[in-house]
């Protein structure tokens, strides 16, 4: 991954990002979901749930890495808690 200056943990960051894609891909084919309406105010799929759970965790890691100097690792922790509830209720 030179070719783009990439250090490991972005590589493993994307690479991560692809396998989520391609499974919730193989998910959808195989059990094609129905639109439903959670906690957050818009009916979404997984897909978008999915796409929202990822916005949100990408917030989570700019608020803490700007406003605290607490390790990356909180944010991470935080971001699939959250991840986790936008999927399973949102």
């Amino acid at each position: 991954m030179n070719w783009m200056a990439w250090t490991t943990p972005t590589a493993a960051f994307f690479a991560v990002i692809g396998v989520i894609l391609a499974l919730m891909s193989a998910w959808e084919l195989r059990r094609p979901c129905a639109p439903r309406k959670g906690f957050l105010p818009i009916v979404t799929t997984r897909g978008d749930r999915l796409f929202i759970g990822l916005l949100g965790s990408a917030y989570w890691h700019l608020l803490l890495i700007g406003l605290t100097d607490w390790s990356i690792w909180i944010a991470t922790a935080l971001s699939l808690v959250w991840l986790f509830a936008v999927m399973r209720w949102g």
